[in-house]
């Protein structure tokens, strides 16, 4: 055996025994995060929405309490990540309004095991209700944050709305409040 090919061979070796433990450190890491962020003292909205929703923690307490999914399956983004399994609640909706203790859509990532975590919740009015019931040109906001807006028609077939997510139970390095978050994966979908 040439020493090339002993070399290419090591290399080889060394690289099926290395990868693996690189690969459960970052998957330890992303789980230290989390575990972290969900243990760190969090205050105002954050906090707010985790106390309004911990209940949800098991998606069957939600669809006891009226939450269901919607037929869109899980939201995902070709480059942005994905939001997840939105779990919502048609009463909410139709009162035009919005209040911390009552998210109108609760959000799941499905995961390996076939289970969902709730990951984030997600506050939605519809432009109508919130535009002819509020002075004219006054934001939608929650606890100080301001929403997003979202026309129509629009990917999730619903009429023109704010909405604002908060990621309380999964950390997104793009903020508590983005739409969409990096580290969210629909991979694991396999229907509701």
């Amino acid at each position: 055996m040439t020493s090339r090919i002993k070399t290419t061979l090591f290399a080889a070796i060394v690289s099926a025994l290395v990868m693996p433990v690189a690969f459960a450190n970052s998957t330890q890491s992303e789980q230290e995060l989390d575990w972290n962020f969900q243990h760190q003292p969090a205050n105002g909205l954050v906090q707010a929405v985790r106390a309004a929703t911990a209940d949800y923690q098991n998606v069957a307490r939600a669809i006891q309490d009226g939450y269901h999914a919607i037929p869109s399956g899980c939201v995902s983004s070709p480059d942005q990540g994905a939001m997840g399994v939105h779990y919502v609640r048609d009463m909410l909706f139709a009162d035009g309004a919005v209040d911390v203790r009552y998210p109108e859509a609760l959000v799941y990532e499905p995961m390996p095991n076939g289970r969902l975590r709730l990951v984030a919740a997600e506050y939605i009015t519809f432009a109508d209700f919130w535009d002819t019931s509020h002075p004219a040109g006054e934001p939608v906001t929650l606890m100080g944050q301001l929403f997003d807006y979202e026309g129509s028609p629009n990917r999730f077939r619903l009429p023109a709305s704010y909405g604002l997510h908060v990621w309380a139970w999964k950390y997104n390095p793009k903020g508590a409040f983005s739409m969409w978050n990096p580290r969210v994966s629909c991979a694991y979908f396999t229907g509701t």
